[in-house]
Parts: structure tokens; C-alpha cells; sequence
């Protein structure tokens, strides 16, 4: 449910309805927005239905919320939000934001020789994994803490947001240490633990969407990041599994504008991980941009065959470069930019 404030309502009356929705054992979430402030109220509505808070003074509107996941909806709050990821790195607004960097960090000479060039053609946040979920047991799983300090490390110098996985509950806080984004990754967009574990620390999340999930199960798992307390959350379609094997997955461009209308939470696209081919990933990236994604998340590797994953869907830092500059145009043709 959500109560609808009038203009002129003031911080006292904002407080009262506060205190009023967390009396009757339900959990109050305000939101501020350019003409409205609203109140989004998650628990049982049986409970406001016999308590009439549009008696409050400064209430405009209580409206029931239709959609199953409350707090990410349009519903809850019109505008589109922008979040603030650091080190004057916005998304969600007219700026399109690059993220790339290696599927895996494998030694901080290499980290910083491709951090260096994805940053030198626009990319404002390193991306590289520290914990990899890997298909076979016996596959390298990443370097843990040391390659968190690696990240650490290049981002501070190269003055980048840094993003990193996070799988296990057990690591947020580890992470969440040296990372300035989490990511979670398609195979854990259902650990619900997980999810209110990264909602605990109000750090800026990328919520994957899982390999056989759909736009609105993604949804309802951004859901419970924000029922923790966490708004900053950041969606990612990366391709989903279908007959079709010509790809690694299949990247549903569709599921971009379908979140614009459905939430106010901003999108980004994985071409890499859709395509898993390079040659493919420049394509992807384009549609991506062209339907409105606030994002794109690249691999990027110096020398992809010897990448200890994904080496095949990475792209050289020179093919990255390139796209990069067909990627303004595209930008810039409708209205937003990349630095």
C-alpha cells in the first residue's frame, strides 16, 4: 500500500504517519520524490483497510499496490531512480555507465594493465571477480580475499568504482569491504538469504537475472533487497537459457523496456556473458543501448586466451575501444551520453 503525501506536508506529519504504520506492526519506506513524498507500506493491508490513515493530517491518497513486488515498482515511486555509486559514478540517469574489466582477477600487473585501458576510453567502474561460480568443482574458483585486495588496490589508484561477486552470505561483509558494488550473480538471484544478507549493508547492488527466471521473478528478488532497506539496486538482464544453442544464452532485449514500465530501479545489459562469443558481444552491446539500458557490463581481457575463464566472450582492449566510440553515437542519437 502506499500513502500519498500532499506538497505541503510537513516533516511532523511525515513522522506522525511514521510512527502510526510502525505501531500497528507493518514497515514504513519513504520515498521523496521531485513533487510527492509517498510512504510505502509493507505488511498484512487487511490491517490499514480499518485504519483509515487518509484521516491523517498531510495525507493526499492511500493506494493499494497491485504488483507483488511493492517497493520496486512504478507504483511506489514514478520517477526513475538514480544511484549514487561513488566517486561521482551516477546510474539511472542521462549518462549511459560502462562497466568492464576481466571475468576474473588473476594478477593485480594484469588488473591494472586492462583497468588502465578500459578507463582511458570511457569505462568509470572495474569490473572482475574474486569468487567464481564455476560449472565443474574442479575449474578455478577465483583468488578470494587477495584478489578482493588486487580490486582494491587498481580501483583506488585508477580512481574507478570497483564491482565484484559476492556468493555466499558468509562473504558479503568481505566483500562488501573492498568492493564498492555488489554483484549477484544469475545462479544466486534466488538465495533469499543472500539477498537480505547485501540489503543489510546498503551498498550498491547488481542483481542478475537468473538463467531460467523471468522478468518478474528478477523483480520479486530486487524486492527483498529493498524490503531490507537497500534501494540501491541495480538490474541486469544477461541472457536466459532457451533451445537455441548458437549463443551461450539468449539475451531478451525485450526485458528492458518491460522493467522501465514495470519499475523505477535502472537496467544494465551483459552482452558477454548472452553471447559468449566476442564477436557477438559488440552487436548485443548496441541493442542494448538502443533500448534503453542504463548500462553495459563488458569483459574486457589483454589476452584472452590465456583468460583462466571466459577468455572466449572477452574482448581486447583494442576491439573495446572501438566499440566504444560506436557506442557514443548510438547514445548520443537518443538523447543520453558515455563519458
Amino acid at each position: 500500500m502506499i500513502i500519498v503525501l500532499k506538497p505541503q506536508a510537513t516533516e511532523a506529519e511525515v513522522n506522525h504517519i511514521i510512527e502510526k504504520v510502525k505501531s500497528l506492526g507493518l514497515t514504513p519506506h519513504v520515498s521523496k520524490g521531485s513533487e510527492r513524498t509517498i510512504i510505502g507500506v509493507i505488511g498484512p493491508e487487511d490491517i490499514l483497510r480499518v485504519t483509515p490513515l487518509e484521516v491523517f493530517p498531510g495525507v493526499e491518497n492511500v493506494i493499494p499496490v497491485l504488483a507483488p513486488f511493492r517497493l520496486v515498482s512504478r507504483e511506489f515511486k514514478k520517477d526513475d531512480s538514480i544511484i549514487d555509486l561513488g566517486k561521482g559514478v551516477k546510474i539511472g540517469a542521462k549518462e549511459v555507465v560502462i562497466m568492464a574489466g576481466p571475468c576474473t582477477i588473476e594478477n593485480i600487473d594484469s588488473l591494472f594493465e586492462i583497468a588502465r585501458e578500459v578507463k582511458k576510453v570511457g569505462a568509470t567502474i572495474l569490473r572482475g571477480g574474486a569468487f567464481k561460480p564455476r560449472t565443474s568443482p574442479y575449474s578455478f574458483q577465483g583468488l578470494g580475499k587477495a584478489g578482493l585486495q588486487m580490486l582494491r588496490e587498481v580501483g583506488n589508484e585508477l580512481g574507478m568504482v570497483t564491482v565484484s561477486e559476492v556468493m555466499d552470505s558468509r562473504d558479503v561483509a568481505l566483500v562488501a569491504d573492498y568492493a564498492d558494488v555488489l554483484q549477484i550473480g544469475c545462479r544466486n538471484m534466488q538465495n533469499f538469504n543472500l539477498l537480505k544478507e547485501v540489503g543489510a549493508t546498503k551498498k550498491p547492488v547488481v542483481l542478475k537475472r537468473g538463467m531460467a527466471s523471468t522478468v518478474k521473478d528478477m523483480l520479486m528478488s530486487a524486492e527483498y533487497i529493498l524490503s531490507a532497506g537497500n534501494f540501491s539496486v541495480i538490474l541486469c538482464e544477461r541472457g536466459i537459457r532457451t533451445f537455441e544453442d548458437s549463443t551461450r544464452n539468449t539475451l531478451d532485449i525485450s526485458a528492458v523496456p518491460v522493467v522501465k514500465q514495470l519499475s523505477h530501479l535502472p537496467i544494465i545489459v551483459d552482452p558477454s556473458h548472452a553471447a559468449g562469443k566476442w564477436g557477438l558481444v559488440p552487436a548485443l552491446a548496441k541493442a542494448g543501448i538502443a533500448a534503453g539500458a542504463d548500462g553495459l557490463l563488458i569483459e574486457v581481457h589483454n589476452h584472452p586466451e590465456e583468460a583462466v575463464s571466459d577468455g572466449a566472450q572477452s574482448l581486447i582492449p583494442e576491439r573495446f575501444s572501438s566499440l566504444m566510440g560506436e557506442l557514443k553515437g548510438i547514445a548520443n542519437s537518443i538523447g543520453r551520453k558515455i563519458s
